[in-house]
């Protein structure tokens, strides 16, 4: 790329001023501000200051117009990629909500599987106690009658003589 030569900037400044002098030197429209100029001679000057524009500033204009094109197309790309991550998000946060909701019905049916454990515990225990009551109860009438018998037996053996 080339710099902006000074001559070019002269040239461009003489062309303007030329410009300037066409203008100020034109013919009035009586009552107006306006004047008349002459086509031929102010298209000349505008051919002469196309001429004249270097072409680093013609190719800054077309760098420019492609870069506001780049960054017109940047920030699209960047709006659908936030919008792509503002709906995985909320894909993310549904799953998270659907994912705290299992873990709580699986708390709830832990401690209900839990409490109906216990309950049954109780009645296990219940139940078993009184059937070891019962069979201590019917161990000591067994006992009893076992002692009974013995008592008689032992009665019914003669003595031994005593001489």
């Amino acid at each position: 790329m080339t710099l902006l030569r000074e001559g070019d900037v002269s040239d461009i400044q003489f062309l303007v001023e030329r410009l300037e002098a066409l203008v100020v030197n034109a013919r009035k429209v009586p009552m107006t501000s306006q004047v008349i100029l002459e086509q031929a001679t102010l298209l000349d000057l505008i051919d002469q200051l196309r001429v004249a524009i270097p072409e680093d500033v013609r190719n800054a204009r077309r760098i420019m117009q492609e870069s506001d094109r780049v960054l017109a197309k940047a920030r699209e790309e960047a709006e659908e990629i936030i919008g792509a991550a503002q709906e995985q998000a909320a894909l993310l946060l549904q799953d998270q909500s659907i994912l705290r909701e299992a873990e709580t019905k699986a708390n709830e049916m832990i401690e209900k599987a839990q409490s109906k454990s216990d309950e049954t515990m109780r009645g296990a225990d219940v139940y078993a106690a009184d059937v070891l009551v019962r069979l201590e109860s019917d161990l000591v009438k067994t006992l009893s009658i076992i002692k009974k018998s013995l008592e008689l037996i032992e009665e019914r053996k003669p003595q031994p003589t005593e001489g």
